[in-house]
């Protein structure tokens, strides 16, 4: 999963301050202290919007998101199955940037977890029997490091940035749709033409505070989100030729309190198995990015190395 680049459109924000008054002169008025928003039709403002959803808008300051849910299988011809449930995480942290040409901008630096649990126990899982094949097979959990974005800038080649999101009531609410298709990096060269293109969908929702998201003395906004992700089957779940698909669900939120505040579950699988995922990569991290493809075939590669 990968947080990305807002698309936006203007919306007309209105910000009033609030009257105060001396205490020792009831009948004297003081100058009302407005908050300094940010300007949705500002395209370094709306950039800025985007790295407190995402991220803070201080330099390697770290944020957690945090979200659970469900996995299940639709193979046509049967009922769809509940294989797993699940945990996720991603630690992450930006750093800002200024051109004079592209204005404001920042870079998103990140890595993340996704556990699969047994959906009666809530217990992780370290094999699986596949119900299709009988066959007993080890489970490869998602541990992608990096997850990483390039600079989004306030103003690029497709011209200036624009906030994209709607207002309900007091809520700012996004949706991104993030259709993906390319090589997949464990078929061969001629996937053009005998087929195997990695395909899948991811799709975000996420609902902020618009006060909290717009207010520019706050680095930080919480807010929640939804995921959903619509892809071919497991590799690990050797399932060969057969067709079908995997659809993870789930929602969650930024975590007030960070990384101390996941649940005690996922702490422990991290502290136990995966402990470099407590803490974002480095801001100038320069690797490549994984996937749960990419890994796999590491995992296959060193297994076939022994």
């Amino acid at each position: 999963m990968m947080f990305k680049k807002l698309l936006v459109f203007p919306l007309t924000l209105v910000c009033l301050g609030n009257s105060a008054f001396a205490e020792n002169s009831p009948t004297t008025p003081t100058t009302p202290q407005a908050r300094v928003m940010l300007d949705m039709n500002n395209a370094d403002d709306v950039v800025k919007s985007d790295r407190k959803l995402q991220s803070s808008l201080k330099d390697g300051e770290e944020v957690v998101y945090y979200w659970e849910g469900n996995v299940y299988t639709r193979i046509a011809g049967e009922k769809d199955r509940h294989l797993f449930h699940y945990w996720g995480m991603n630690v992450r942290a930006s750093k800002g940037f200024t051109d004079p040409v592209k204005g404001y901008g920042y870079r998103l630096v990140t890595r993340e977890v996704l556990f699969y649990l047994d959906p009666k126990t809530n217990e992780v899982v370290r094999t699986w029997k596949n119900p299709w094949t009988d066959e007993e097979v080890d489970v490869v959990h998602i541990t992608n490091d990096p997850v990483n974005a390039p600079i989004s800038w306030a103003r690029g080649e497709r011209g200036a940035a624009k906030f994209r999101g709607q207002q309900i009531e007091d809520k700012f609410m996004y949706t991104y749709e993030i259709p993906l298709f390319y090589a997949n990096p464990l078929a061969g060269e001629y996937q053009d033409y005998v087929g195997g293109t990695y395909q899948a969908m991811e799709i975000f929702n996420f609902i902020a505070d618009k006060d909290e998201l717009l207010d520019a003395s706050k680095n930080v906004a919480y807010p929640t989100v939804s995921w959903t992700r619509i892809s071919k089957l497991l590799p690990w779940m050797k399932m060969g030729d057969r067709q079908g698909y995997m659809i993870f669900s789930g929602s969650g939120k930024k975590m007030r309190g960070g990384y101390d505040a996941l649940p005690e579950g996922i702490r422990k699988e991290i502290a136990t198995n995966h402990p470099i995922y407590n803490h974002a990569p480095p801001l100038d991290d320069a690797r490549p990015n994984e996937t749960s493809w990419t890994y796999f075939k590491k995992v296959m590669e060193k297994k076939k190395a022994k």
